[in-house]
């Protein structure tokens, strides 16, 4: 039986990209391994990720590393697939001819047909899953109409495009089966779903459909876009006890100026309308955002105005980014990159100091709390879990000492917060 192993880079819709490859290879008597350092495997498939300049440039080196390899003979075919071949296919093969051959994030058939795999229409709801077996992702569309003018994205993975939503229950329904508890559901834009299939959003109808589906406890939401949010999902979020009081939703930013410049399509007003509607009808939903900060164009006051944002909502979870210029997208063409390197990363700095303040009072408050955990892992003398106001990779976990008594992965437990630090959460099993 030949191996392939599969190494995925950048986001969690590549993970989900990889584990619907690995599943046809599977299918196809293929032994598959997955990010394998240590591996007679003669077979690499990269999945790259070409979002932004460190993501890029963390492709590249892993690619001139199996390169490097395929040359020594460690390696008899080397394929490169996903969003940085989907856009400079034509200069990585000028650039690294030892690559076999080169496939974007939109040509899963190229990939399928160079390895031998099957095409069975059967296997689009298979995945091989990479993450621990209790969570997995869900991807339910691909591509993104919004255009924002900073963001790739559209140039990469195309237009907005909807699984059907029968696949996605049935793909829900087999990662049940085989043990996954949460299902994160994720896409460029969550709450776009549907619109192109159904002509109109049908989001809060999907999560209703996954809700119901023995085995699953938690429903995780990622990556909803603030304008034009459906209605119906906020009522769902309220009143669906499997989905977590949870949502990530990227503003970017808060200055009208520096929205409109982005190309975000909506105001401040709008985004704080919002903010105002989800916590009144979700009063413990933890919310989580990314910023950008150094967008061109940005002034002092812009961020001054930012900084109160963050100081006046009080996310419970938040990101910030410096802006950096990709070629082909709007502010690149169009607007000059005039805030310098230095002011972008004081102005990170500045943001996460202050949310770090936020997080460790937000924190604080939850002393004494008794929360459902759910297990992730061992490390050392700790159980690492979450509660529902937290995401795998991205977000805080719960420390539970080992020495108390023995946890199992991917169980739930009530817990008592004992202890609390900026982004940690120290607790005792309290059942």
């Amino acid at each position: 039986m030949k191996k392939i192993n599969v190494i995925t880079l950048g986001c969690s819709k590549n993970i989900v990209d990889s584990e619907h490859l690995m599943a046809r290879l599977a299918a196809a008597g293929y032994e598959v391994l997955f990010d394998s350092d240590r591996t007679d495997a003669k077979v690499v498939v990269i999945n790259t990720c070409g979002f932004i300049g460190d993501a890029k440039q963390e492709s590249i080196d892993m690619i001139l590393r199996a390169a490097e390899a395929k040359k020594a003979g460690k390696i008899e075919r080397l394929f490169v697939i996903g969003c940085l071949s989907e856009r400079y296919a034509d200069e990585l093969r000028r650039e690294i001819p030892e690559v076999d051959d080169y496939f974007g994030a939109r040509t899963w058939d190229g990939i399928v047909r160079a390895l031998g795999a099957s095409e069975d229409p059967a296997l689009a709801t298979e995945r091989h899953l990479t993450t621990p077996k209790h969570y997995a992702y869900l991807k339910i569309s691909e591509g993104c109409n919004w255009k924002c003018g900073y963001c790739a994205i559209p140039l990469i993975r195309g237009a907005h495009v909807s699984v059907p939503m029968e696949e996605l229950e049935e793909e829900a329904r087999k990662l049940a089966a085989a043990g996954v508890r949460e299902l994160i559901v994720i896409a460029q834009d969550t709450t776009y779903y549907g619109l192109d299939l159904y002509g109109k959003r049908r989001i809060a109808e999907l999560l209703r459909r996954l809700c119901r589906i023995d085995g699953i406890e938690w429903i995780r939401l990622h990556y909803a876009y603030p304008a034009a949010f459906p209605e119906d999902l906020i009522e769902v979020m309220a009143s669906e006890p499997k989905i977590c009081k949870y949502l990530d939703i990227p503003f970017q930013h808060i200055s009208d100026a520096q929205l409109a410049a982005m190309l975000r399509r909506h105001t401040k007003a709008e985004a704080l309308e919002l903010i105002h509607k989800l916590r009144t009808a979700i009063p413990d939903l933890a919310l989580r955002t990314t910023l950008l900060v150094g967008y061109p164009g940005e002034t002092e006051a812009d961020f001054e105005e930012l900084l109160d944002f963050v100081r006046e909502i009080r996310f419970e979870r938040l990101g910030v980014f410096a802006y950096s210029e990709e070629e082909g997208t709007w502010s690149a063409e169009k607007l000059r990159n005039d805030v310098p390197e230095e002011v972008k990363q004081q102005r990170v700095e500045r943001i996460m100091a202050l949310q770090n303040e936020i997080s460790r009072e937000n924190n604080r408050r939850r002393l004494g709390r008794i929360e459902r955990v759910l297990i992730d892992s061992r490390q050392g003398d700790w159980y690492v879990g979450r509660t529902q106001y937290d995401s795998p990779e991205v977000d805080q976990e719960i420390l539970i000492p080992v020495a108390e008594r023995r946890l199992l992965k991917g169980h739930f437990y009530q817990a008592r917060i004992n202890e609390a630090e900026d982004y940690d959460l120290y607790a005792s099993i309290v059942e």
